[in-house]
C-alpha cells in the first residue's frame, strides 16, 4: 500500500478514521487474526460509498466486516482495506417496520422491537452477529430466520451506486443469500414486523435467551456455530458421537458444552482453529461419510514463516 493511496483515504474521510496495520484479533469474536493493511471506520453512507468507490477506482483489495462473530482471519491477515461497520449502527422504527443500519446488533434490533411491542424479530435475541451479518446469511434459530420478515435492504455495488432491493430479489436460503455471488455491500436492512404484546414477545426471548446461554460456551471466544446442519442430521450431534469433544490443537477446543463450537480456551491462533476445524471434517466424514460443511466464514492471508 503505497502512500499516496493512503493519503488518497484522506479526501473523503478522517484521519481519526483510518488506521494502518491494525490487529484484526481486536475485532474478531475468536480473538484471533492478523492485522489489516487499512483499517477504516466509516460514520455515514456518504463516506462508507466514498471508500467503496476509491478502492474500485484504485484497484484496491476490499473486504467488509460487521463485529467479526462468524469469522476467522488467518494469521497472516488481510491486504488492502477492511471496512469496519461499527459506527453505523442506528435503529428506529416506522409503524410496522423497523430499520437498523449494518452495523447494528442483531440482538439490538430484537430488543427494540420488544420495546415497540413488535413481533417477529424473537428469533434473533440470541444471535450475536450484525444486521449486516445476518442478511448476509440469512441468519436464524430456535425456527425462525432472517427471510420470514425482512422487507428490503439498503445496498452499494462495489462501485459505490446506491441501490434498493426487496427482500425476494435477495436469494435467501439456509445461510445464504445473493450478497455473496453479486458482492453488495449492505447499508441497512428494513424488517417487516407485526403489532404483538410486549410481555408475550419478552417472554419468548426470555426463553430463547434462556436456552442460549445454558447450551452455548458464552464463555470463551469462538465464531458461534462452525458447521452448517448437514440434512438429515445435526453437525452438534455427529461430532459429538465421534467422540471429538474436548479435543485440542493449542488453544482451540471442540467444545465440552456444545459440540458444534469450537472455543479458544488461551490463546490460540487462527491456524489452530483451522487446523482443528479441519480434523473435525475428517474425523465425522471417517466415521459416518458425512462431510461437514462450514458456516464460519474463513478469509485472509496465510502467515509466511
Amino acid at each position: 500500500m503505497t502512500e499516496q493511496l493512503v493519503i488518497g483515504l484522506y479526501d473523503g474521510i478522517s484521519r481519526e478514521a483510518v488506521f494502518i496495520d491494525e490487529p484484526l484479533k481486536n475485532h474478531t469474536y475468536t480473538k484471533m487474526g492478523g492485522k489489516a493493511d487499512l483499517f477504516v471506520i466509516p460514520s455515514s453512507y456518504e463516506e462508507t460509498a466514498f471508500v467503496v468507490r476509491y478502492a474500485y477506482e484504485n484497484d484496491i483489495p476490499l473486504t467488509l466486516l460487521g463485529n467479526g462473530s462468524n469469522l476467522v482471519v488467518r494469521d497472516g491477515g488481510i491486504r488492502g482495506i477492511v471496512l469496519s461497520f461499527e459506527k453505523l449502527t442506528d435503529i428506529h422504527v416506522e409503524g410496522h417496520e423497523l430499520v437498523a443500519q449494518s452495523g447494528a446488533a442483531i440482538i439490538e434490533a430484537s430488543r427494540v422491537a420488544l420495546s415497540h411491542s413488535l413481533s417477529g424479530l424473537e428469533f434473533a435475541c440470541g444471535i450475536p452477529g450484525t444486521v449486516g451479518g445476518a442478511l448476509i446469511m440469512n441468519a436464524g434459530a430456535y425456527g425462525g430466520e432472517v427471510k420470514d420478515c425482512l422487507h428490503s435492504a439498503t445496498v452499494l455495488t462495489r462501485k459505490g451506486e446506491l441501490l434498493n432491493i426487496q427482500q425476494n430479489e435477495l436469494e435467501l436460503g439456509y445461510r445464504t443469500s445473493c450478497f455473496h455471488s453479486k458482492e453488495y455491500i449492505i447499508l441497512e436492512g428494513r424488517f417487516s414486523l407485526t403489532e404483538g404484546d410486549n410481555e408475550t414477545i419478552k417472554s419468548v426471548m426470555d426463553d430463547l435467551t434462556d436456552k442460549r446461554e445454558t447450551k452455548q460456551p458464552l464463555e470463551y471466544p469462538s465464531c458461534g456455530s462452525v458447521f452448517k446442519r448437514p440434512e438429515g442430521y445435526f453437525a452438534g450431534k455427529l461430532i459429538q458421537d465421534s467422540g471429538l469433544q474436548g479435543t485440542r490443537i493449542g488453544d482451540a477446543e471442540v467444545s465440552m458444552k456444545h459440540a458444534g463450537f469450537i472455543v479458544n480456551i488461551g490463546e490460540a491462533t487462527a491456524s489452530d482453529y483451522i487446523s482443528l476445524i479441519r480434523h473435525v471434517q475428517e474425523t465425522v466424514q471417517e466415521k459416518f461419510g458425512v462431510l461437514l460443511e462450514t458456516e464460519v466464514k474463513i478469509i485472509g492471508e496465510e502467515l509466511e514463516v
